[in-house]
């Protein structure tokens, strides 16, 4: 859904009409107002379509009044309830004869309901409808014309498409003429289904009226018929909805659609714009004075000094009116506290639409319907990009292609394919195609800006997670990049809910897979560049191989630097000859690279708090390396035959993964690495034997050494393994034994010892897990 679309006419004007009403229904009160009508009714209205019906008490003349006479004429379309003693009312047959003149002078759409009556009997007057005038011959000698234009409008609606309700086992079709589809054939089917198909088929029909209210909106039939009745709905309740989404993304452009739908049908009616941005200004006491200004119309609102009293002053002057309310961009729940504070401050089937860009504002007030744009279809999306490129919903001959990559690029955001739809409108095809290039590295300052906003609102531990997450992270699973940032000391956790909240992250899948939109996540690129002013050295975040190259082989590298994710390399590329590689990032927290040949003196900085080194060629970890914060070592499918000689003291690291690395020999000396909690050698098939310090490891929590092959033996375990939850030796094969625990290892929860040559447990392993 967005902001441009194609006009459409009613058949008697080219200018749009405003209905008053979507549907009128003409029909006999003493036969189906008190049931069949009045369902239909209810059904329809329900639905959010504003349905107009005759009053009981409506006082009956030898005329209709002119109160029908403007519900008619003011209608789009029209339902007549043909039943038994239809033709009995004159007054029934003078509101047919405005109905059909409707139809032909203004566009009127009528269709006709046979209710319990044969069709043949309406078309031609035979039956109850021949009774009733056989008493107008009578009755009306001096009227012959009239009766007779009776009679023509019967006939003429009888014969036009309509719904047909038999008496025999409630079979009902839709009946045609001229070869319209007919949807039922017939069938036992209550009234019930009956009326749930009639408003069904109404719906599909009104789907154009939306964009009859905007002319300029595309795919917003499909998106009203679901935020109406699902979210917004016509009972006395108070209906208090948020709209929620990344910026650009079509929220405000819906909200409008709903107001100039629906404000008409409401005593009072308040489209407040940018409330977040005039909230920053101080003035969220004069968008209570604009509200109440537009809600009771002269009011003193000179007196109201504060927020607390502008809030009460609404809470107690609208609490018996219908109000829809549309608060547009609200980011602080203070502004709802203060504009639409409770449900109870307004009256019975009040609508209050919020669009925003921050979900936990909705949450943190209360509102528990939340409608969430998701973008337009491709489809959709390419009649949006054509309409403002081309000025038609097709591309142009020779533009399909390129069209096509700038719909692709825009990822369904509106305000993007306006935005390039404008800019490339009467452009030449090589200049379209110089600035599509040039758009995929530099987002068009309209796009970015607007953007930008819901970044510009983070806390600063939020934007770094958010910059991480855009330069490296996109596609990874939840789990594994919350790891990751806490080990760069980050609030992961809370921060990517966060993120979440304000619509510049998402989640799908079993793994959680985090995803962003495309021109987020290039959002996020450009600004990690605007912050280096351009210099790759000075970049905080390095993601493109080329970069790195760049900056080593200028030497261009300085503290700035904090991150490098480089992976899936397809071939190891050589840095020996740039021994310094690392030396001038001091500031540098994260590096995680595969196939790279470092050189032999690594020389990391101290402050490196995660290593990820897959396919690490060196034998060993050089001596030199000494990362004091390091987290996580992780070196899967490494040359390693161990990592270091003797003890190395990173009293924080926490993991060590060497998955895959089939040279190696021995673990390393645990002593200084105390605070390790995970240890994982899968795969390590030359592996023969685990250091003895292993069992001084008190914060180890997992051991997982499946496939160690050449693995014979374990060492003793003992309480000081007090937090190890799982021993895992699935696999090693040579294992025939597991050593006595020296304890109760009451921590221990899992015990994995599938293919090993094990034949026996030692009773200490069985009283391990309280076995009886």
């Amino acid at each position: 859904m967005s902001t441009q679309g194609a006009s459409t006419s009613s058949p008697s004007s080219s200018s749009t009409p405003r209905w008053t009403y979507d549907v009128f229904l003409s029909f006999r009160g003493e036969d189906t107002r008190k049931g069949f009508t009045d369902h239909l009714y209810n059904a329809l209205k329900n639905k959010g379509i504003w349905t107009f019906r005759d009053d009981e008490k409506l006082e009956r003349g030898k005329f209709i009044s002119e109160e029908l006479v403007k519900a008619i004429e003011e209608s789009r379309f029209a339902i007549v309830i043909f039943s038994i003693n239809y033709a009995c009312s004159t007054w029934c047959l003078d509101e047919l004869e405005h109905i059909v003149r409707c139809k032909k002078e203004k566009g009127l759409e009528v269709f006709p309901i046979f209710y319990h009556v044969d069709p043949s009997d309406v078309r031609k007057q035979k039956g109850t409808f021949a009774e009733a005038f056989d008493k107008y011959k009578e009755s009306c000698k001096d009227s012959i014309e009239k009766v007779e234009t009776w009679k023509s409008t019967l006939t003429e609606v009888a014969n036009l498409s309509g719904w047909d309700l038999q008496d025999s086992n409630d079979d009902w079709n839709l009946r045609s003429k001229g070869g319209v589809l007919q949807i039922f054939s017939g069938g036992v089917w209550h009234e019930v289904e009956f009326i749930q198909h009639i408003v069904e088929e109404m719906m599909k029909k009104l789907s154009s009226k939306f964009s009859r209210i905007n002319k300029n909106l595309i795919g917003i039939e499909s998106i009203m018929e679901e935020l109406i009745p699902s979210y917004l709905n016509f009972g006395n309740n108070v209906c208090m909805v948020g709209i929620c989404g990344m910026g650009g993304m079509g929220k405000t452009t819906l909200a409008r659609v709903v107001y100039d739908t629906y404000s008409d049908q409401f005593e009072v009616s308040s489209f407040i714009v940018d409330v977040r941005e005039k909230s920053e200004k101080g003035d969220l006491l004069q968008l209570q004075k604009q509200f109440l200004k537009e809600s009771l119309g002269k009011i003193d609102t000179a007196a109201i000094w504060n927020v607390h009293e502008g809030a009460k002053i609404i809470k107690n002057r609208l609490c018996h009116k219908k109000v829809l309310l549309v608060l547009d961009d609200v980011n602080h729940v203070n502004q709802l506290e203060n504009l639409a504070g409770e449900h109870h401050w307004f009256g019975s089937g009040s609508w209050i639409i919020i669009t925003t860009r921050d979900e936990h504002v909705l949450v943190e007030h209360g509102v528990l319907k939340i409608y969430k744009p998701i973008g337009l279809k491709n489809n959709d999306a390419s009649k949006l990009f054509c309409l403002k490129a081309f000025k038609n919903e097709q591309s142009k001959e020779g533009y399909t292609h390129l069209s096509q990559e700038v719909v692709k690029y825009a990822g369904g955001l509106p305000l993007a394919l306006v935005t390039l739809g404008s800019f490339l409108i009467g452009r030449k095809i090589d200049e379209w195609q110089s600035a599509l290039d040039y758009f995929k590295n530099n987002p068009k300052k309209e796009i970015f800006d607007i953007l930008k906003i819901s970044y510009d609102g983070l806390e600063e531990m939020w934007k770094e997670i958010f910059l991480d997450i855009a330069c490296f992270f996109k596609g990874w699973s939840k789990f594994e990049v919350i790891r990751i940032l806490e080990n760069c000391g980050f609030n992961a956790r809370i921060g990517i809910s966060v993120l979440l909240d304000k619509s510049l992250l998402t989640v799908a899948g079993d793994i959680e897979e985090l995803g962003m939109h495309d021109l987020l996540q290039e959002m996020g690129e450009k600004i990690v560049c605007q912050q280096s002013c351009g210099e790759l050295g000075r970049q905080s975040r390095l993601w493109l191989f080329e970069d790195l190259l760049h900056v080593l082989e200028n030497n261009m590298a300085t503290n700035a630097i904090q991150a490098i994710v480089i992976r899936n390399r397809k071939a190891g590329f050589n840095f020996e000859e740039f021994p310094e590689v690392f030396s001038k990032m001091s500031n540098l927290r994260l590096l995680i690279i595969d196939q790279l040949h470092l050189p032999n003196a690594l020389n990391l900085p101290n402050g490196l708090r995660h290593l990820s080194w897959k396919y690490c060629p060196l034998k060993c970890l050089p001596s030199s390396f000494q990362p004091k914060e390091l987290v996580a070592l992780d070196l899967q499918h490494s040359k390693c035959e161990y990592l270091w000689e003797g003890a190395k003291c990173l009293g924080k690291l926490k993991s060590i993964n060497l998955l895959m690395s089939k040279n190696l020999i021995r673990t390393p000396d645990f002593s200084g690495v105390m605070r390790l909690e995970i240890l994982g050698f899968v795969g390590c098939t030359n592996l023969v034997g685990l250091h003895p310090s292993i069992v001084q490891l008190s914060k180890l929590k997992s051991l997982n050494l499946n496939f160690c092959k050449s693995l014979t033996n374990l060492p003793s375990l003992s309480t000081k393994m007090e937090s190890l939850t799982c021993i895992s030796l699935f696999g090693c094969s040579k294992i025939k034994k597991i050593p006595e625990f020296k304890g109760t290892m009451e921590s221990l929860l899992q015990l994995i010892l599938g293919l090993t040559a094990i034949e026996e447990l030692p009773p200490s392993s069985i009283e391990c897990f309280d076995c009886p």
